[in-house]
């Protein structure tokens, strides 16, 4: 298997176990699957402070007989191999997590091959693998809920530059009705700060899910998400744009946020996929709410394949 896309073939003998965490900064889910890329068994629990917490994952995956672990980490996290940071989370709020040793946690306990990454690019690398970007060579993941953040699978390689993707925070045009301060405590105005979730219920005095299809609350969110969608497009040029979190959960969301995308863009971009309409080109996840936790586990066979590749180039 290469750093990009793969299609495995079915198995002659026993898969190999893999565990998969995609670890997000409101709840932890754990899973137990193969290197054929199936989940057999996952839990779920709240994120609380890191040692109790990656306790309860190792707790979960003692007696499975793992030979890898993935995880899809929320961040800041450090991904940089020669770093001593490598496999920290770093400049989170997240009380207790800012500058935890997530990976060197996993590995002292199993001393098996781990794969790391941000969740959002898990996502995008599940998305790529087997899901609503199968067989493309790029695509960019939102998740927009409690955060938001981007993961970005490009040429078939997901993208970590200097640190990684941090799109939830890029600066974007404000709607001209909003006067709204926006909640990051690091930008204000920002997209995390202008449509997470709890932007919509600090602006609107509501939990999202509780608002109504017609308040006016959905043209405002749909105008950020489009900023940023619009500006990707721009930028990367993917072949693909996948929103998921629970915001996205509001179903007549997404065709307001594919209208305003087309405006903002204005037919500049000429290729058939946009001429055609958006309607297959920003998308919900193919995989539902399992696209972070089967791109953990993609993480956790790339980590054991490229294990063995490593043993037999030494041998």
């Amino acid at each position: 298997m290469t750093d990009g896309y793969f299609e495995r073939a079915p198995h002659s003998g026993r898969p190999a176990v893999i565990g998969a965490i995609e670890a997000g900064g409101t709840k932890f889910v754990c899973g137990i699957g193969d290197d054929n890329g199936s989940i057999h068994d996952s839990i779920s629990f709240p994120t609380g402070r890191p040692e109790e917490t990656l306790r309860r994952a190792i707790d979960y995956f003692s007696e499975s007989g793992v030979k890898a672990i993935g995880v899809g980490s929320f961040g800041p996290i450090d991904l940089r191999p020669e770093s001593r940071t490598y496999g920290f989370v770093t400049t989170t709020p997240k009380p207790g997590w800012n500058g935890f040793d997530f990976l060197g946690a996993l590995r002292g306990s199993f001393g098996v091959p781990c794969g790391w990454d941000t969740d959002v690019n898990a996502a995008a690398y599940g998305e790529a693998i087997w899901g609503a970007a199968r067989g493309l060579d790029s695509c960019v993941y939102y998740t927009i809920g409690t955060g938001v953040g981007i993961g970005v699978y490009a040429e078939g390689r997901l993208l970590h530059g200097l640190l990684h993707p941090e799109g939830g925070h890029m600066r974007l045009r404000r709607h001209p009705d909003d006067g709204f301060a926006g909640v990051c405590p690091y930008h204000g105005d920002c997209l995390e700060g202008m449509a997470s979730g709890p932007a919509l219920e600090a602006r609107w005095g509501t939990k999202g899910h509780e608002l109504a299809e017609d308040h006016p609350a959905w043209e405002m969110e749909a105008h950020y998400i489009a900023e940023s969608v619009a500006s990707a497009i721009l930028l990367l040029s993917p072949r693909r744009v996948i929103l998921g979190g629970g915001v996205m959960q509001q179903q007549h969301l997404l065709p307001l946020i594919r209208r305003k995308a087309a405006d903002i863009l204005n037919g500049y971009v000429a290729a058939p996929e946009l001429a055609e309409g958006l309607d297959d080109y920003i998308v919900a996840p193919g995989l539902g709410t399992q696209s972070g936790l089967r791109g953990a586990l993609a993480l956790g066979i790339r980590a054991l394949e490229r294990s063995g590749e490593q043993a037999a180039a030494s041998e």
